[in-house]
């Protein structure tokens, strides 16, 4: 008798990730990487990998993401709304949580867990997500783990717009024409990231942390 695997797939607008749980849904497998607007490809790359690893096992399979409702389409899978996804998930595993932020390629959402569940979108500007870092990123010669890397020895938080791209990029690259430390424009870059979050989604809603 085979055992039974789970695949968890989501299809973002810049990413693929994909999880691979046992019987006893703990992670064996997990997976993550840029599709570069080749969704297709990237899905059935990822599935043929882990069907080849695991060939003799039988799946079960969900998807999820921006990305998923044609990708379940044209694999005739069932699809799960993102929101849906996330909050089933922290109910499960993490049922003390408060709130859950989650920053993806194009827009940015917050989950409040109180006595009733509200949600909030950023979906008309792509300030302060993924797509913004990565821009900001590409500033610094470098890809968002160098940023990450960068941020962690940093002394000092510069002012950065995080609403616009276009903005944050005349803040950003004055302060290289003058010499300032990368690692200073790094954090302030993901400080910028905070503040949208915090004014845009949040709409300054306050927790005791």
């Amino acid at each position: 008798m085979t055992d039974l695997l789970h695949i968890g797939l989501d299809v973002g607008s810049t990413t693929v990730k994909v999880v691979v749980l046992d019987n006893k849904l703990d992670i064996i497998e997990m997976s993550y990487r840029r599709h570069f607007s080749d969704t297709k490809k990237t899905v059935c790359d990822v599935l043929t990998e882990i069907t080849e690893k695991y060939m003799n096992n039988t799946f079960t399979i969900a998807l999820t993401g921006s990305g998923a409702m044609s990708t379940a389409t044209f694999l005739d899978l069932p699809f799960i709304q993102e929101v849906v996804a996330c909050k089933r998930a922290v109910e499960k595993y993490i049922p003390q949580t408060d709130v859950v932020i989650e920053l993806g390629g194009e827009d940015a959402k917050i989950i409040y867990f109180d006595k009733s569940i509200e949600q909030r979108m950023n979906g008309t500007c792509a300030g302060g997500t993924g797509a913004f870092i990565d821009q900001m990123a590409s500033l610094l010669n470098t890809d968002t783990d160098g940023l990450n890397e960068l941020a962690k020895n940093y002394s000092t938080i510069y002012p950065i717009a995080s609403r616009c791209g276009v903005f944050a990029k005349t803040d950003v690259q004055p302060l290289l024409n003058e010499g300032a430390a990368k690692e200073d424009i790094a954090a302030s870059i993901f400080q910028a990231v905070v503040n949208q979050t915090i004014s845009g989604l949040a709409c300054r809603t306050t927790y005791s942390w």
